[in-house]
C-alpha cells in the first residue's frame, strides 16, 4: 500500500509539473556603440583653409562631395569628420560673410536647419559662448529621436562663418545613442574651443 501511495504521489507531481511552455518575447534590442577610452586630439591645419582646430585622433577628415557642395563657391573648405567606430559624422560647411551672404542671413539659415527637426524633437536648446580666440559659438541641442542631436555655428561676425551638424548612421534612438552623443559632444566643444581663423 505504501508503494502505491508513493507511485501515485510521483505521478501527481509529474503531471502537475508538465505545463505547456510559456514564451516571453525579448524586448527590442538597440545597436551598441563603444566609445574610445579617452579623448585625444590632433591639429587640423590644411594649407589654404581659412580655419584650424583640434579634432579627435579616432576620427578621419575627408572633403564634402555632396551635390550641394558642387554649387557653393566655398565648398572646397567643407569637410566631413568621420567616426568609423561610432558610425558618426560631423558635417562642417564654411561660408564667407559678404553683402550677398550677410551674417543675419547665415544665422537664419543655420537656425532654420536646426529647427527643421523640431517636429521630431522633444525640445530644442542652445548654448552661446566665446572661445579663447574671441570666436562667437552657438551649440544647438535637440532632444528626442532626431537625426541630429547637436548642431553648431561659429563666426567672427565680420568675415568667417562655420556651421556643423552631428549625424549617426543608425536609426535615431535617443536612449541608445545618448552615451555616444554625450561623448562626441565633448569633442565638438573642444573643436569649437580650439577653432582659429587665418
Amino acid at each position: 500500500m505504501y508503494n502505491q501511495i508513493r507511485v501515485f504521489s510521483v505521478c501527481i507531481l509529474l503531471f502537475a509539473s508538465c505545463r505547456p511552455a510559456q514564451y516571453v518575447p525579448k524586448p527590442p534590442g538597440y545597436y551598441k556603440l563603444d566609445t574610445p577610452a579617452e579623448h585625444k586630439y590632433k591639429l587640423f591645419d590644411e594649407p589654404g583653409c581659412p580655419y584650424t582646430f583640434e579634432y579627435p585622433e579616432y576620427s578621419i577628415i575627408g572633403t564634402d562631395s555632396s551635390d550641394l557642395s558642387a554649387k557653393e563657391p566655398e565648398s572646397k573648405y567643407w569637410i566631413n569628420i568621420y567616426f568609423p567606430d561610432l558610425s558618426g559624422i560631423i558635417n562642417i560647411t564654411y561660408k564667407n560673410i559678404t553683402k550677398e551672404q550677410p551674417l543675419d542671413k547665415l544665422n537664419a539659415e543655420a537656425f532654420e536647419m536646426s529647427f527643421f527637426h523640431h517636429e521630431k524633437a522633444e525640445y530644442m536648446d542652445h548654448t552661446e559662448f566665446l572661445n579663447q580666440q574671441g570666436i562667437d559659438c552657438v551649440v544647438y541641442t535637440l532632444g528626442g529621436n532626431v537625426a541630429t542631436r547637436y548642431q553648431f555655428t561659429a563666426t567672427d561676425t565680420v568675415k568667417h562663418f562655420i556651421r556643423g551638424a552631428l549625424y549617426f548612421d543608425v536609426t535615431p534612438n535617443a536612449d541608445s545613442l545618448k552615451p555616444v552623443s554625450d561623448f562626441v559632444e565633448r569633442d565638438i566643444e573642444h573643436m569649437l574651443q580650439t577653432l582659429k581663423w587665418r
